[in-house]
């Protein structure tokens, strides 16, 4: 197994003015083809901008970042798009779903940037939404939905250009217990099938998901950890039920 991410000596300043803040300081680290890393850390430790940058929503100021061996940086601002759209897939806090669409045309609109034809469309559509176990609710909206649902068609919309990269930020984080757990295990039966994923969170449970943790500040990481013993949906969830059970007794 390659290394998928690579990264040298990464910085990002924005400059304010007067004042140039440094929101990445020398970042060099490498994330196998395959694995699941959770990145956490206080806000403003860099770990969003260190997103961001892996996802070509942003540039470094300096440094190197190669992605399946490819060299990001000396690709054109306006070629970005073309590897998000074919490469990255990616899973938000807010769902970002447009609300008066069903969960098809949502999960079909990157389709139509990247100018697939109808007959692929529709395939790819149909597998990426069964594949998140929503074959049933094609046509709903999201208000249709619980925000469990809602997140599934967004992870489902993320797998649907067939990406090397899963970059989720917070993706638990507008979600209860129970249905964090579930998105997280649908995370881990992506990953088992080869997916590798990246996640941004600042809960330390759904880090323990990840077979591997970064801990971001001022700008770089502080620690890097391979978690011993990973959290299991499925003992999360009785132990959840056990423990709910016990609040309706008393």
């Amino acid at each position: 197994m390659g290394e998928l991410i690579v990264v040298e000596n990464l910085t990002r300043d924005y400059v304010m003015g007067d004042v140039t803040v440094q929101a990445l300081r020398g970042v060099t680290l490498s994330i196998a083809e395959g694995s699941f890393v959770a990145i956490s850390g206080a806000s403003g430790s860099g770990k969003s901008t260190f997103m961001n940058v892996i996802g070509c929503l942003d540039r470094p100021t300096s440094g190197r970042y190669l992605l399946g061996g490819q060299d990001m940086l000396a690709l054109e601002r306006s070629e970005l798009p073309k590897v998000r759209g074919r490469k990255i897939g990616f899973v938000f806090q807010g769902f970002n779903l447009l609300s008066r669409t069903s969960a098809y045309e949502n999960v079909e609109l990157p389709l139509l940037y990247q100018n697939v034809d109808s007959g692929e469309r529709r395939k790819r559509v149909t597998d990426a939404l069964t594949r998140v176990g929503l074959a049933d609710r094609m046509d709903h909206t999201p208000s249709q939905l619980s925000g469990g649902q809602q997140q599934r068609v967004a992870i489902a919309r993320a797998l649907v250009n067939q990406p090397m990269l899963l970059l989720g930020d917070e993706p638990t984080g507008n979600l209860d217990t129970r249905t964090g757990i579930d998105i997280m295990e649908l995370f881990l039966e992506l990953n088992r099938q080869g997916i590798t994923i990246v996640m941004v969170t600042h809960e330390p449970d759904i880090a323990q998901y990840a077979e591997r943790n970064l801990v971001f500040r001022d700008g770089r990481p502080v620690s890097d950890t391979r978690v011993a013993t990973r959290r299991d949906p499925a003992g999360e969830r009785a132990h959840l039920s056990a423990l709910e059970a016990e609040v309706k007794i008393q």
